[in-house]
């Protein structure tokens, strides 16, 4: 992002809502149709330092979203491959101070959960566990993680939120994970599908929207 860009924010029934995507490979025809995202880059540090920037250039600018969603694809041992999920609680599994006694999965000095709960508004989707980290699980990597679901910014997306009080909510497509990863096509094959399953999510959120049944959230703003 530079200081010319302008944030995007696409418009779900009369709501600024941010969308926060990764990759360009995860932003597909289905979904260019209906949003226009922040695209931060693949991590914890550049999506926590993209949606960081974003929200403090729409602060200033007095245009703060009602709402930011945190979109794309994440892995999955347990859950149905090619599916959406909606995130009820994610966690940063790679901080761990616990030699200092603090716990594993708490950043120290600060006061959030191992595991933060999240709204899951859209009924006609499932909801899953996530875990936020900076490496590519795959195989008996998952035996280590409590989550259903793995990705590498939701969590970061999460603690930008936070500092500026806006809703988060995660819809994460799974892309993999059934069988051990060995190439970068292991992980593209489903995103044609998580595309246009995505789009649909984002289409149903903006029938809740519109309905009036999440204006407790959006007001939080």
């Amino acid at each position: 992002m530079t200081t010319d860009d302008v944030v995007p924010l696409t418009d779900l029934a009369g709501f600024p809502v941010l969308f926060v995507m990764a990759a360009d490979a995860e932003y597909g025809e289905h979904l260019k149709k209906r949003i226009a995202p922040l695209m931060t880059g693949v991590g914890p540090i550049e999506s926590a330092l993209g949606t960081g920037i974003a929200l403090e250039r729409l602060r200033a600018e007095n245009r703060l979203p009602k709402l930011v969603v945190s979109l794309g694809s994440a892995g999955s041992r347990v859950l149905e491959q090619g599916e959406i999920y909606q995130v009820s609680s994610v966690a940063w599994r790679d901080i761990d101070a616990s030699p200092l006694g603090f716990t594993k999965g708490v950043t120290p000095f600060l006061d959030h959960p191992v595991h933060t709960d999240m709204p899951t508004p859209i009924p006609a989707f499932p909801s899953a566990r996530l875990s936020t980290g900076s490496d590519i699980v795959s195989g008996a990597a998952y035996d280590e993680i409590d989550a259903d679901l793995v990705d590498m910014e939701t969590f970061a997306v999460l603690r930008a939120c936070q500092r500026y009080g806006v809703p988060l909510i995660g819809l994460r497509g799974v892309s993999d994970g059934a069988a051990d990863l060995h190439h970068f096509d292991d992980w593209t094959v489903l995103l044609h599908v998580i595309d246009e399953k995505l789009a649909h999510a984002v289409h149903r959120l903006e029938a809740e929207i519109e309905s009036g049944r999440l204006a407790s959230l959006l007001e939080v703003v």
